[in-house]
């Protein structure tokens, strides 16, 4: 298995303590596409965390490709998300005075990459994604479906072991989030990559292979080989 949590548990401590995660089981095989769909307070944004190493857990083992991941420094944390996740974001994330190709570059700059190798791949992904006369162009001359392309692109760039999206439709029209549902799709199919979506929208879990349910930060039901061929919207546009 590529991801596997066992037993783990997350409290937020304060005024009054939180158990958010009560003792999560889960397992992601490599090259599955997998949502983690439930209500606000569910659970999932602090799994997602965990699952993105942003955050620590309390007890229990989190393991990606068999390596524990557990209190790691800062820096330990920053090479392991670098290295082995790509992010996408429901508000992007992109910088607002880097370029579309400056922005796809930056994982790499971190990465020690030279700037010519890393201008040259970030070219070929923004051209692989229909963006390539848009790399000099910044965030604020895009549409939201551009800037989340070119989040996708940068979340691809350093050939990650898996791609986390929050919400990545979130801030899109409904005809923008199919074309977005369906591109994740097709990474997953043709490059075998392992993609977590965490989403509140049933339409947009049905586009995975296998919807993993929380609530009350709890793993409750797994639907397994569901349609994911279609999106289904309700009268005021939204996903369903």
């Amino acid at each position: 298995m590529l991801i596997e949590l066992k037993d783990v548990n997350k409290t937020y401590f304060g005024a009054q303590p939180l158990h958010v995660l009560k003792g999560i089981n889960l397992s992601i095989g490599r090259g599955e596409f997998v949502s983690i769909m439930g209500a606000s307070g569910s659970g999932k944004s602090t799994l997602l965390n965990i699952l993105g190493i942003l955050d620590n857990y309390d007890s229990g083992e989190y393991r990606i490709d068999g390596k524990l991941i557990w209190d790691l420094s800062e820096s330990k944390a920053a090479e392991y998300r670098n290295k082995m996740i790509g992010f996408i974001f429901q508000s992007y994330n992109l910088i607002g005075f880097k370029t579309a190709v400056e922005n796809v570059e930056l994982p790499l700059f971190y990465q020690g990459v030279s700037r010519h190798r890393r201008h040259e791949l970030a070219m070929e992904y923004l051209d692989r994604l229909g963006l390539k006369e848009w790399a000099g162009h910044y965030p604020n001359e895009m549409s939201g479906g551009q800037k989340q392309r070119v989040a996708i692109a940068r979340a691809l760039i350093t050939k990650p072991d898996i791609i986390l999206a929050d919400e990545p439709t979130g801030a899109l029209d409904s005809k923008t989030s199919v074309e977005i549902m369906e591109l994740l799709k097709e990474l997953n199919e043709k490059d075998n990559l392992t993609i977590i979506v965490v989403t509140h929208e049933s339409g947009v879990a049905n586009y995975t292979n296998k919807i993993i349910h929380i609530k009350d930060g709890v793993i409750g039901e797994i639907e397994e080989n569901i349609r994911h061929d279609a999106m289904v919207f309700g009268a005021d546009g939204s996903l369903k």
